[in-house]
């Protein structure tokens, strides 16, 4: 009996691709595994002009990351992780407190949010200041929302 060696070849290359096909089909069929041992904490947080936060004009916006690192378009991600970590993500906290700066009475609203998820956890976060010195003075010039 003779062997074709073209034949066996053709058997092997077929046989091959069958297998990797079911291989690959079931690799893609897998569940997603968790990249990462820390809860995910992802914001995006916005400076806007208005009253209210859903009809205000955003002027300026930023991602803000904090695990495993601080990181995003934030100028200073590591800061501003550092004092949500310290308000354990109560954003209400961080305007908590008297403003020691004096500013006008002028009525130019100004409104932060912050969207997203901090330590696994929803967040949903906005208010309204009178201006834009009543929001730094009530912010007292922290990181978060100096960008």
């Amino acid at each position: 009996m003779r062997r074709n060696p073209h034949a066996i070849f053709a058997t092997v290359t077929a046989s091959t691709l069958l297998l990797g096909g079911f291989a690959t089909a079931t690799a893609q069929a897998a569940p997603a595994k968790a990249e990462s041992l820390y809860a995910p904490s992802a914001l995006v947080l916005t400076v806007a002009r208005g009253e209210d936060p859903m009809t205000a004009t955003v002027e300026r916006a930023v991602t803000l990351a904090c695990a495993p690192t601080a990181r995003g378009t934030h100028p200073d991600p590591a800061s501003a992780c550092k004092e949500l970590a310290a308000v354990q993500g109560k954003f209400a906290e961080l305007a908590a407190g008297p403003s020691n700066r004096t500013c006008t009475r002028q009525w130019d609203p100004v409104v932060v949010t912050a969207h997203g998820v901090w330590q696994g956890k929803p967040v949903q976060f906005s208010t309204t200041f009178g201006n834009a010195c009543e929001m730094a003075g009530s912010m007292n010039d922290n990181a978060v929302f100096a960008f």
